[in-house]
Formats: structure tokens, sequence, C-alpha cells
């Protein structure tokens, strides 16, 4: 190589542009999404609240044992506010305001993972029971003898 072709060279790489000022940084901004659907699943053991958007994608969820309650306690209506409480936040931080509400499960924490998404300021539209009923089909197990 010859003293011009490096002086070229070297005047080349100093002209070039550092790759980090090539890529700049896109400020992330918020999708705000006003409408949503909640669930809430309530099984004897647990209460999970999943907040999704009306196409399915799920913005928020939380359950009471995600909370920290443990054992038989994730089982209580309190576990269940809490948890609830918890998914609505997050949702509300998104720019969520109107809710349908499907409620899924025999649990002890339903009605109150529903008040717990009313008194965060969501307006309601709808209330739907989506309990899998069986039209006769496994044999239930036997009673307990306590």
């Amino acid at each position: 190589m010859s003293k011009e072709e490096k002086s070229n060279k070297i005047s080349n790489d100093i002209s070039k542009p550092n790759k980090k000022s090539l890529y700049s940084k896109k400020k992330k901004t918020k999708k705000t999404i006003v409408n949503g659907i909640a669930y809430v699943q309530s099984t004897f053991n647990n209460t999970i609240v999943s907040i999704a958007d009306t196409d399915g994608n799920v913005i928020s969820w939380a359950s009471s044992g995600q909370k920290g309650f443990k054992g038989s306690r994730k089982s209580t209506p309190y576990a269940a506010q809490i948890a609830a409480d918890s998914a609505a936040v997050k949702a509300l931080e998104m720019g969520m305001k109107v809710l349908s509400v499907e409620i899924k499960g025999p649990g002890s924490g339903r009605e109150t993972a529903l008040r717990a998404l009313q008194a965060r300021g969501f307006k309601i539209l709808s209330i739907k029971d989506t309990t899998p009923l069986p039209h006769n089909g496994t044999r239930p197990p036997k009673k307990r003898r306590v």
C-alpha cells in the first residue's frame, strides 16, 4: 500500500459516522387501549384475573398466589380482591377504561374480584358467566365424610 492509499483510507475512516449515531433511539409510545375484556377464573384453590384487549392479547394479569398468598388463603375473597386490584392498576396504566367481564368457576372470589374492578373506576359493559357445565359428563367424586 502506498502512502496516498493509506491517507485516503484514514480520511475515509474519519469521515464515516459511528454506528451508534446511525441508529437513533426511538421513544417508545404507550399504546392506549380503551376497551377490553376481564377474565376472572375463580377455582376452589386460587383466583386468576386476566385483562385483555378486544383481540384477546393479554395486557395484565394477576393471581392470588402471585400476590403472596399461600395455601388456603389463596381461595379467600380478600386474596381475589387484591389480585383483581393489581391487574386493574396495570390495565389503567395502559389507558383502559371500559371492560366486559367474563367470570368462570365456582370459587369464592368471583364477586369480590368484580367489585375490585368496579372500585378502580372501570365502566363495566357486561358480566358473563362462562362456567363450564357438564351435560352429564364424568362421574363426580364421592362426598367427603369428615
